[in-house]
């Protein structure tokens, strides 16, 4: 899948969440966070050629594991901390938000911001090419 294309999925998700908390679903908002954040770390990590991405492609697909060795592997590269911060949100809300359901839309909402700053970063970084 291109960077450009996993850009507009993250957008689409981002949109989608922010619906979804509109409208008082947290468990489903959660899990179009989670997305959202996941595919600007991929575009990011395949701008960047993170190491991740080969194992991913190894191993036909993205683990969880693999998302958050490339967010802090990416955070480092681009002097940019919030990067892993985002990511740690969203991994945070996709457990605790969808699989254990325990979240309510105030705590989907809180990872709002971060999902919102990373998609404008990515682009900014996919711009630079």
């Amino acid at each position: 899948m291109t960077r450009r294309r996993l850009l507009e999925l993250a957008e689409k998700n981002l949109a989608e969440a922010k619906e979804l908390i509109a409208k008082g679903d947290p468990v489903q908002a959660s899990e179009k966070l989670y997305k959202a954040v996941e595919e600007c770390i991929k575009a990011l990590a395949e701008k960047l050629r993170a190491p991740q991405l080969e194992a991913a492609r190894k191993r036909g697909r993205w683990d969880t594991w693999l998302l958050g060795q490339a967010a802090t592997d990416l955070s480092k590269r681009l002097g940019e901390e919030r990067v892993k911060y985002a990511w740690a949100a969203a991994h945070d809300v996709h457990v605790w938000g969808l699989h254990e359901a325990k979240y309510r839309v105030e705590d989907a909402e809180a990872t709002l911001p971060l999902a919102e700053w990373l998609l404008s970063y990515a682009k900014k970084v996919l711009e630079g090419s």
